[in-house]
């Protein structure tokens, strides 16, 4: 018989380990499903697994590597009695209690484990360009953070891809270290909004490579340049930065929830009074309900925000 336990906890970043945290010492023994390694969207520890120093979370006078913090986030979720299985959320079922979750390919058989309350923590992932040199050098002068990478930049030049709001507010961010900031738009006219577009354009450290398109990342251990080329003549060349920073949107890994929890049009998990859901007993934490700020910090704390909905919620239930 599949085991029923009182907190699963889906996902494993900064929110996910949190909130395990604040479980397992409100001794709910908290079950954590961390993902899978080869898993492009909710690898165990999310997104800080591919960053290199980590400068801005709190405590860390002199940075930390990224998969060290995770590393310590997941030792203290152990430490205090949270069982954390390497496994993958294939399918779940959320339409009665105690709710159903899945961790066999394709979502066959009888549920892995069921839960009073479930805690998704899946996070976001970055959309990427895919082309040569961008995943090898991501972390090595290749970043989709400028909150957490521009300090790196110091007096460099850099390239930004992107038209929308978001690579503006990422190219602007960043002159306030670089020397000069490319950005790299494949056409002519920008999708940010008109105030956006006023502050990236009167901004003398930003210019602009219309109707260009990266088609690869140039460097050995670290950037040296991009390479380009442009749409409407076909011409190539290449850019000589060290930095570059992808701004073409972010997924949340929200596919196994879809249908079953009220997302936005982006696919975010809609999130209610703290962390609550739109299904009564199911908590979302994290970038996978966060669409602005994206930072571990907050994913951190909205991680204990779930787990305390969580706990309070058992104690009304009877538990």
């Amino acid at each position: 018989m599949t085991q029923v336990r009182d907190v699963v906890i889906v996902g494993s970043g900064p929110a996910g380990l949190t909130a395990a945290i604040y479980a397992a010492r409100a001794n709910l023994s908290p079950l954590v499903l961390e993902g899978e390694p080869s898993s492009t969207s909710d690898q165990p520890g999310g997104q800080l697994m591919l960053t290199t120093e980590v400068e801005n979370f709190p405590g860390f006078v002199d940075g930390i590597q990224g998969p060290e913090l995770m590393q310590r986030f997941r030792d203290q979720a152990a430490r205090f009695g949270a069982e954390l299985q390497t496994v993958k959320a294939t399918r779940v079922d959320l339409s009665s209690q105690p709710f159903a979750v899945w961790t066999a390919p394709g979502g066959t058989g009888e549920p892995a484990v069921t839960a009073r309350t479930v805690i998704v923590a899946t996070g976001a992932r970055s959309l990427m360009l895919g082309v040569p040199g961008e995943d090898r050098l991501l972390g090595h002068g290749v970043s989709t953070c400028a909150t957490c990478d521009g300090f790196f930049f110091r007096g460099q030049e850099i390239a930004v891809v992107g038209g929308g709001d978001s690579a503006l507010e990422e190219a602007l961010f960043l002159t306030r270290f670089a020397s000069k900031v490319t950005i790299v738009h494949r056409r002519k006219e920008l999708r940010a909004s008109k105030i956006m577009q006023d502050r990236a354009f009167a901004n003398e450290r930003i210019v602009f490579r219309w109707d260009s398109v990266v088609t690869a990342v140039e460097g050995d251990t670290s950037v040296t340049g991009i390479a380009l080329r442009d749409v409407g003549t076909g011409a190539e060349e290449t850019l000589a930065v060290s930095g570059l920073f992808v701004a073409i949107g972010h997924q949340p890994n929200t596919d196994v929830f879809a249908g079953q929890l009220d997302m936005d049009e982006s696919g975010y998990i809609r999130t209610f009074g703290g962390s609550r859901s739109s299904v009564d007993g199911v908590f979302a934490c994290g970038d996978v309900q966060d669409s602005v700020y994206q930072q571990a910090v907050t994913a951190a704390g909205s991680g204990c925000m779930a787990a305390i909905d969580a706990e309070r919620w058992l104690e009304a239930h009877g538990r």
